[in-house]
């Protein structure tokens, strides 16, 4: 079995800066493409970052120039480091990623979420 396990969120105040983690556990043989998404209260999940297997980060336009994705291979995590956060970034971030596991086969997981507050 494959586990997606993120980490680091919590409450912050305006303009300061978190930092998220999700680590990949079980059979993993390979991973390709590893994103964080959120969903704020009354809205559908959407893409904030993503990063290829080999680097290649996109990002959404509300995270462009205060998210970083960064990823570590080596120990199949992922990283985003949030900076000048706003009231609007609350919301719960998920992990997810493309992993080829027990069956040889690339299947789409996600994670269970961990919840960023920004409040004053």
């Amino acid at each position: 079995q494959v586990q997606l396990v993120e980490s680091g969120g919590g409450l912050v105040q305006p303009g300061g800066s978190l930092r998220l983690s999700c680590t990949a556990s079980g059979t993993v043989f390979d991973i390709n493409n590893m994103a964080w998404y959120r969903q704020a209260p009354g809205e559908e999940r959407e893409l904030v970052a993503l990063v290829s297997s080999s680097g290649h980060a996109n990002y959404a336009d509300s995270a462009m120039g205060r998210f970083t994705i960064s990823r570590d291979n080596a120990r199949n995590t992922i990283y985003l480091q949030m900076s000048s956060l706003k009231f609007e970034d609350t919301a719960v971030y998920y992990c997810n990623a493309d992993i080829r596991d027990y069956t040889s086969r690339f299947r789409n997981y996600w994670g269970k979420g961990t919840l960023v507050t920004v409040s004053s």
